[in-house]
Formats: structure tokens, C-alpha cells, sequence
């Protein structure tokens, strides 16, 4: 039979640091972003004049760009080959402005010169999105219900989350790099500036490394709950 008092707290141990990890990355990017949304790039280009000029520039000229609502809800849509900047961004004309759009082309490049991480990701995505909706309450029906095999097989589904989020790893740090390279060589920053995009990126980056510290905090939770007996 399954415990669920000591084996279900001291699970709580692997979760608990990486949750606090998490808080601190999303207030680390928050603090990041609000920060250098307030100074100005040099040179006064907006966030889509400089993803326009680093995706022509790739010859990527097919490639669109579009306004969305939020905050920090900028992506790049392979699907319809669209790179999609919030509000602060695509009219923004500050470091952090410039610094995410052109991250996000990063991954419009990535995805014309097939980076291998990005098409992994990209398969990957739709069995990630129904692991992560699906895979935990299903181990913990199988914890109510007593039944190891919906524990086992939940835990298996959550594993390809777990793969999603550690992929998407090297994909947002190559596009970081590539954002770097793309601002200095066009020469849309100064090279005093570099070190405030960069700062910008990281912070942001900050934020996988968290989702992957969860998610194998997560794991590692089921694991003890499912070795936990009375």
C-alpha cells in the first residue's frame, strides 16, 4: 500500500528548492526586462526595425512580423514563419526592446538553417503539452486509486516534458548567442552596449534553466511517493 504522509512531505524536499529557483528567475527576468526597457539603445532603432533589418539582412525577407498583446509573449511561430513581438517590443527603442526581438529572430534563423535542436523541439512540443497537462494528475489518480501502473505510465509520460524542457535548453541559448552576433555585426549596438543585451538574455535564459530544475523536481517526487509504502 501506498504511503502518503512521510513519503509525500519528504518528496517535498526535491520541489521546494526548485520552485524557489523558479520565483527568483521569473523576478530576476521581470527586474532584467523592466530595467533596460528603460535606457534607450544608442542608435534609437525599435525592437521591429531591428528584427526587420537582422531577418533581410539573412534573406529572410519572407518572413513576417507581428504585433501581439502581453508582456513578454514574444516567440517565433515556425509554422507560419512569423515572429511575433508584445507591445514594449516591437515599438520599444530600448536595449531590452532591441535585445528580444532579436532573440526571437535568432530562432527564424535557427529554423532556415535547420538547427537540429529546434526541429527536435518543435516534434516534441505536442506530446509536451499533453505530458505536462496530463502526466501528474494521472500518477495521482494512480496514487488515489492504488494502482501502479497509472503512476508508472504517468511518470513515463512525464519524462517527455522533462525532454522537451531540457532541449529547449541549447535552443534558446543558441538563439541568445546568435542575437549577440546578429546585433554587433550589422552594427545595431555599440560594443558598450553588448553588455546590457547580454544581461538582458541571460535573465531571460534564467527562466529554462528553472523550468527544467521543476520539472526534474517533479520527477524525482513522483519517484519517492511511488517507493513510498506503509
Amino acid at each position: 500500500m501506498y504511503g502518503y504522509g512521510y513519503g509525500y512531505y519528504s518528496s517535498m524536499i526535491f520541489l521546494l528548492p526548485a520552485m524557489i529557483f523558479a520565483f527568483y528567475a521569473q523576478s530576476k527576468v521581470k527586474s532584467s526586462f523592466s530595467r533596460y526597457l528603460k535606457i534607450r539603445n544608442m542608435r534609437g532603432y525599435s525592437g521591429v526595425q531591428v528584427a526587420r533589418m537582422i531577418l533581410d539582412r539573412n534573406g529572410l525577407r519572407d518572413v513576417n512580423i507581428e504585433h501581439i498583446g502581453g508582456q513578454l509573449s514574444d516567440h517565433y511561430d515556425p509554422r507560419k514563419r512569423v515572429v511575433r513581438l508584445s507591445g514594449n517590443v516591437y515599438n520599444g527603442t530600448s536595449i531590452a526592446s532591441i535585445s528580444v526581438a532579436a532573440h526571437e529572430v535568432g530562432h527564424a534563423i535557427q529554423h532556415a538553417t535547420g538547427y537540429a535542436a529546434l526541429g527536435f523541439r518543435n516534434s516534441l512540443a505536442p506530446v509536451a503539452s499533453f505530458a505536462s497537462q496530463f502526466a501528474i494528475p494521472l500518477a495521482f489518480l494512480g496514487f488515489f486509486l492504488r494502482t501502479e501502473m497509472l503512476i508508472t505510465l504517468g511518470i513515463y509520460i512525464y519524462i517527455a516534458a522533462i525532454a522537451f524542457h531540457v532541449i529547449t535548453l541549447p535552443v534558446e541559448f543558441n538563439a541568445s548567442s546568435r542575437a549577440i552576433k546578429q546585433l554587433t555585426s550589422n552594427g545595431l549596438i555599440y560594443n558598450e552596449e553588448v553588455k546590457s543585451a547580454k544581461s538582458v538574455l541571460n535573465a531571460a535564459a534564467l527562466t529554462y534553466v528553472a523550468a527544467v530544475a521543476v520539472s526534474i523536481a517533479n520527477l524525482l517526487r513522483l519517484l519517492v511517493l511511488r517507493n513510498s509504502r506503509d
